[in-house]
């Protein structure tokens, strides 16, 4: 089995730019602050203490400079896995809120993957709890990136303190801006949260897990063709899935819902894309016609 995945093409389309930064490359950047300081940070006694810490790591990274670093280290980890495409999610929300100017960052991370192997395409994310006002900022941003390699606009960050209703505007403007439309949904919260995101537009759902829950919304989700991005360890570590036994991931494939499996943040939860699906075959019993569908999906779902 180990070989099989190792062979087969895979695409991530769930993959934070930020959460892929390891505690070593930190301390690279920052040799002043304990590389031990560092690894405490990805330590969380639960979701919102996650949110915490991916914006603690998020104002670490000051420079253009810097995200070109992570950048690199991230392509190449997902190169030596045979990740042939991958959908990076840029904070951008976060970059602005730190009051760093964006166009000269993303000018460094997309010439630090112009050599990679990997094809590289770029979403932006707005942080849910910011508010509008700050979203539609990072949609203008990404707006004026289409054809430079942004394909979509999204939402992360806390779903109980961001409302989608808050959005309703913001997804109407990328749409007509030529942007997919992304969020994250139903990780933390109910499958209400899910379908308050589908209103907006989103043509896939981050996490989606509560769909499990809903009979009527999986089969919407399969008859409309809308993917569950899966981030199995992610939703472990940060606690929405209390034991692995538990995750829906079998649940939701066997109803027929779409699925692309993720890394989320793998430098913040440990883990690898080939690690995902290992622990898909090992623990939810996917054998490798299915996990080969599944990579599949990776492709099909994709916004080259």
């Amino acid at each position: 089995m180990d070989d099989f995945i190792a062979q087969m093409p895979k695409a991530e389309l769930h993959l934070h730019l930020e959460g892929s930064v390891e505690p070593e490359t930190l301390h690279e950047l920052d040799p002043a602050t304990p590389l031990e300081e560092y690894r405490a940070l990805y330590r969380y006694a639960d979701f919102e203490a996650f949110l915490k810490a991916f914006a603690v790591i998020g104002k670490r990274l000051r420079t253009p400079d810097d995200y070109a670093l992570v950048t690199r280290r991230l392509l190449e980890r997902l190169a030596a896995q045979n990740v042939r495409y991958a959908e990076i999610i840029v904070s951008a929300g976060v970059i602005l809120w730190k009051g760093h100017e964006f166009a000269p960052i993303f000018d460094a991370i997309g010439e630090a993957a112009a050599g990679s192997p990997v094809e590289v395409r770029w979403i932006l994310d707005a942080i849910r709890q910011f508010g509008a006002e700050p979203a539609m900022r990072v949609a203008k941003l990404a707006a004026e990136r289409v054809g430079r390699g942004v394909v979509a606009f999204g939402i992360g960050g806390s779903e109980a303190r961001g409302p989608a209703a808050w959005f309703t505007e913001v997804f109407a403007f990328a749409r007509e801006a030529g942007l997919h439309l992304t969020a994250h949904a139903g990780e933390s919260e109910g499958p209400e949260s899910i379908r308050a995101a589908l209103a907006l537009g989103a043509e896939r759902i981050g996490h989606g897990i509560a769909a499990a829950r809903d009979q009527a919304l999986m089969g919407h989700l399969r008859e409309r063709d809308i993917p569950l991005e899966i981030c199995i360890t992610s939703n472990l570590v940060t606690g929405v899935v209390a034991r692995l036994e538990d995750h829906p991931v079998r649940r939701l494939f066997d109803a027929g819902v779409p699925i692309v499996l993720n890394t989320d943040d793998p430098a913040m939860f440990g883990c690898t894309l080939a690690g995902e699906y290992r622990l898909a075959a090992e623990r939810f019993g996917f054998n490798e016609a299915e996990l080969r569908g599944i990579a599949e999906n990776g492709f099909r779902y994709g916004w080259p």
